[in-house]
């Protein structure tokens, strides 16, 4: 059977550092502070900035929430951030997705100084992903990477398989592992014998949003197995987008669903903050 890669234990590990060091910053009369923008009433937009306060509280980060009503307009938001841009309390500034159809996320994000962007998705960033130089990772590859490394999962010259080619975890995560010059093939919906590709695989991160699409019997002998698929089935079941039994019984090491991915997101998003925080000095 599999190593389960418990992403509670490790997210629990990196924010006790984070805290500490948080605690040293205010020594030197820094406090790191994150803004989050919730615009409208989405349920689970509203669990996760919830979840966001409870995390900043928990490790010492100063969080400052804006809580703005569905109607609000685009020259509102843009011109919120644009305060938020210019207030030397704030290190990290987070919009929560999805936005209100009256406003172009696009714009939104490409408005948040690339200085503050703790989520990593303004194009400055992503092009600073790129070409190897990030200054904000997004938060959940970013999760994955540090996973990966605690599960001591060495990359180089590795054959890895992405499954989902989504701007904030698929395309992200392959640059990352290419980083680690690791041998990366990005699959989606077109890809031709999916099965196939990620039979090859040393590295399966799957990150398609579609319940078990990923066959266990797919798996090859021996590899280590990413999960971040949160899919809800039923009234309370979650799964992943791996078939987690039968890939246990193949995989060297794998991430469980919940309690895998899932933790890392915020803790990274905490990590991002502190270390916009610490260039600020």
């Amino acid at each position: 059977m599999a190593k389960i890669i418990d992403g509670k234990a490790i997210a629990a590990k990196i924010r006790a550092e984070i805290s500490a060091e948080a605690a040293r910053l205010k020594e030197r009369g820094v406090v790191p502070g994150l803004a989050v923008v919730l615009v409208g009433e989405d349920p689970a937009s509203k669990v996760y900035v919830s979840m966001k306060e409870k995390a900043c509280a928990d490790v010492g980060i100063f969080s400052d929430e804006y809580k703005l009503p569905v109607e609000t307009t685009e020259d509102e938001l843009l011109a919120l951030i644009g305060k938020l841009n210019a207030d030397p309390k704030i290190h990290g500034i987070l919009v929560q997705l999805p936005l209100p159809k009256q406003i172009n996320t696009e714009r939104v994000l490409e408005a948040i100084s690339p200085d503050k962007d703790a989520d990593g998705f303004h194009p400055y960033n992503v092009g600073r992903l790129v070409i190897g130089k990030p200054l904000f990772q997004p938060c959940t590859p970013y999760g994955v990477m540090v996973m990966l490394k605690e599960a001591g999962v060495e990359l180089s010259g590795k054959e890895v398989v992405v499954v989902g080619r989504s701007n904030i975890v698929g395309k992200p995560v392959a640059f990352m592992c290419l980083q680690q010059n690791a041998t990366v093939t990005l699959c989606h919906s077109k890809t031709r014998d999916l099965a196939g590709k990620v039979g090859q695989a040393d590295v399966v991160i799957a990150a398609v949003g579609v319940p078990e699409m990923i066959k266990g019997s797919w798996i090859k002998e021996g590899a280590v197995v990413i999960d971040v698929g949160v899919n809800r089935v039923g009234e309370k079941k979650l799964v992943g987008d791996v078939e987690y039994a039968a890939a246990s019984e193949r995989a060297s090491a794998i991430t469980p669903v919940p309690g895998g991915v899932g933790p890392m997101t915020i803790t990274m998003l905490l990590q991002n903050t502190l270390e916009s925080a610490k260039r600020g000095l």
